[in-house]
C-alpha cells in the first residue's frame, strides 16, 4: 500500500491525514491548534504541523505530502530567509483602506481584467500597501514575499536559500498565486508592476507550478519528517476543498462555516468589475470562481440562542413551519455582509406579526435567510457564466437536517451531501497521491456515501427575501 499525507494549515488549527494512495482509505490522523488571531508568526504552523504530525502517527511509512493553507495570508522573509514580522491572515482587515485606495488608482476594471480580482483587505497586495504605509522599516529587510503554503512547503524542503533571486527555492501552486492580487490566472503570469504599486520594490515571489509538478521533497526534520518524502505543489484551502470532494465542472461547493463560500470549478476564467466574483485557479488546471459572505453558520447559532435550544432542535422547529415562514423574512447581515458590500449593515426582521411569532417561525426564517444569502453568491457565479448542475454542501452548517432539507428549493437544484471529513486536508492527499503515482488527472477516490436532496423550488421565498434585502442599507443602526 502507498500512502500520502495531505495537510491543512487552517486559520485555527492543522490537520493531517494520511491516506491510501489508489484508493483514498483513511489510515490515521491527527491535529493540532493553531493560535488565535489576525497576525501570526509562521513558527507557529510550523510547531503545529510537527504536532499533527505525530498525533497522525509520523510520516516514515508515507511517499508523498501536500499542503493546503489559509490563502491570503502574507509572509515576507529576508535575505536569509527568516521571518521580517509576524504574517497577517486573510481576516486581518487593517488593509481596508489600503484595497479601496489601490482600487481607487487603477480602477476596478483594470484589476478585474488584470488578476481575475477587485482586491480586497483580505488580499495579500493590500497588506503588502499596507506594509510600505506602516512599516517601511521591514519593507526594506523584505527580500521575499510568500504566502502560509508556500512557506510550510519551503520548510519541509529544509529552508533551502534563496539568496541571489534564486527563484526555484520558493514554489507555490495556481490556486494560491490567484488569491495574492499580483498573479494572473489568465494569463499564468506575475504582475510585477502591481507588486511594486503595493510595496514599492518587486521582491522574490515563489514559482508557480503546475498542478501536478513535484515541489521537490523533505529533507530529514527531526520530529517532523524523514528525508525523501515527495511533496506535492499545495492548494488554497477552498481550491484543496474542491479537489478533496472531486467538484468538477457543474459542481457548485456551498460551504457554511464561520463565514460562507460560494464557488464552482469552471473550464473558463472570470472577470467580474464589481468585486462580488473572485477570479481564482483551481487545483486541477481550471478555474474557481467564488463568492464569500460574511454570514453563515453563525446565523444558525444566534436563531437557537434567541430561541433557547440546540441546533438539532433548531431544525426540527424550522421544518414544522412552511415554506416562506408565512411572510417572515430574516436578512442575516449580523456582522455586516460582504456580498452584497454593506459592511455596516445589520440584520432585519420583516413580516413579524402575531401568526408568525412562534419559535418555529423564526427558525424557518433563519435558515431561508442564511440560504438566500447564499443563493445570491449563485447568482452571481451564473451571471459569470458558470453552469450549475449541482449544490454541493459542506460546513458546520450543512449538518443541519433543515439546511439540507431546504436548500434544494432555495437553490432550485439538486443538493448533494457528502459524508463529514477534513476536505482541505483530503484534496491536499489527493494531490499528493497524483504526484506520486503520476497520470494525466487526480486519482479517482470514493470515500464514503453521500446523499442527495431534492425539492420543488420556491422562487417566492427568494423573491420575498429580495425585497426585504433591499431595505437593509448600510448604515449602522
Amino acid at each position: 500500500m502507498t500512502l500520502v499525507a495531505g495537510v491543512d494549515s487552517s486559520t485555527q488549527s492543522c490537520k493531517v491525514v494520511i491516506r491510501d494512495a489508489e484508493t483514498g482509505a483513511l489510515v490515521r490522523s491527527g491535529r493540532a491548534a493553531h493560535p488565535d488571531g489576525t497576525e501570526v508568526h509562521p513558527h507557529a504552523w510550523w510547531d503545529a504541523l510537527g504536532e499533527a504530525v505525530r498525533a497522525a502517527g509520523g510520516l516514515d511509512d508515507v511517499a508523498g505530502i501536500a499542503i493546503g493553507a489559509q490563502q491570503h495570508g502574507m509572509v515576507c522573509l529576508d535575505e536569509a530567509g527568516e521571518v521580517v514580522r509576524p504574517a497577517l491572515l486573510w481576516n486581518d482587515t487593517r488593509s481596508a483602506s489600503a484595497a479601496d485606495a489601490l482600487v481607487t488608482e487603477l480602477g476596478a476594471k483594470a484589476w478585474a481584467e488584470g488578476v481575475g480580482s477587485v482586491p480586497v483587505a483580505s488580499f495579500t497586495v493590500t497588506k503588502l500597501r499596507w506594509l510600505a504605509e506602516h512599516e517601511p522599516e521591514s519593507v526594506a529587510r523584505t527580500a521575499a514575499v510568500c504566502l502560509p503554503h508556500d512557506w510550510l512547503t519551503w520548510k519541509l524542503r529544509g529552508s533551502p536559500i534563496f539568496g541571489a533571486g534564486d527563484s526555484t527555492a520558493l514554489v507555490t501552486d495556481r490556486s494560491d498565486a490567484s488569491g495574492t492580487g499580483y498573479w494572473s490566472p489568465t494569463s499564468g503570469e506575475y504582475r510585477p508592476d502591481l507588486l511594486e504599486r503595493a510595496l514599492g520594490k518587486v521582491p522574490l515571489v515563489p514559482t508557480v507550478l503546475s498542478p501536478a509538478e513535484r515541489a521537490g521533497t523533505t529533507a530529514e526534520i527531526p520530529g517532523v519528517t524523514r528525508a525523501g518524502v515527495v511533496i506535492g505543489p499545495g492548494a488554497g484551502d477552498n481550491a484543496a476543498a474542491g479537489l478533496g470532494l472531486g467538484a468538477v465542472e457543474g459542481d457548485v461547493v456551498v460551504s457554511i462555516g464561520t463565514s460562507g463560500t460560494v464557488f464552482a470549478v469552471s473550464a473558463t476564467p472570470t472577470a467580474d468589475e464589481t468585486g462580488i466574483v473572485a477570479g481564482f485557479a483551481d487545483a486541477t488546471g481550471r478555474y474557481l470562481p467564488l463568492v464569500c459572505t460574511l454570514n453563515a453558520a453563525r446565523v444558525l447559532d444566534a436563531a437557537a440562542a434567541i430561541l433557547g435550544v440546540d441546533h438539532d432542535r433548531l431544525a426540527e422547529l424550522a421544518l414544522q413551519a412552511p415554506a416562506g415562514a408565512d411572510g417572515l423574512v430574516l436578512v442575516p447581515y449580523l456582522e455586516g455582509e460582504r456580498t452584497p458590500n454593506k459592511p455596516n449593515a445589520t440584520g432585519a426582521v420583516h413580516g413579524l406579526r402575531l401568526a408568525t411569532s412562534t419559535p418555529a417561525h423564526l427558525a424557518r426564517a433563519a435558515v431561508e435567510g442564511m440560504l438566500c444569502a447564499l443563493a445570491d453568491g449563485l447568482d452571481a457565479l451564473v451571471a459569470q457564466g458558470v453552469a450549475v448542475r449541482r449544490v454541493v454542501l459542506v460546513g458546520g452548517g450543512a449538518r443541519s437536517a433543515a439546511v439540507r432539507q431546504i436548500a434544494p428549493a432555495i437553490f432550485g437544484v439538486p443538493v448533494v451531501a457528502p459524508p463529514e471529513g477534513e476536505s482541505v486536508a483530503d484534496g491536499a492527499a489527493r494531490q499528493a497521491a497524483w504526484v506520486v503515482l503520476g497520470g494525466d488527472n487526480p486519482p479517482q477516490w470514493t470515500v464514503g456515501e453521500t446523499r442527495t436532496y431534492e425539492a420543488d423550488p420556491t422562487p417566492a421565498v427568494r423573491e420575498a427575501y429580495a425585497r426585504a434585502r433591499e431595505l437593509v442599507t448600510d448604515r449602522p443602526v
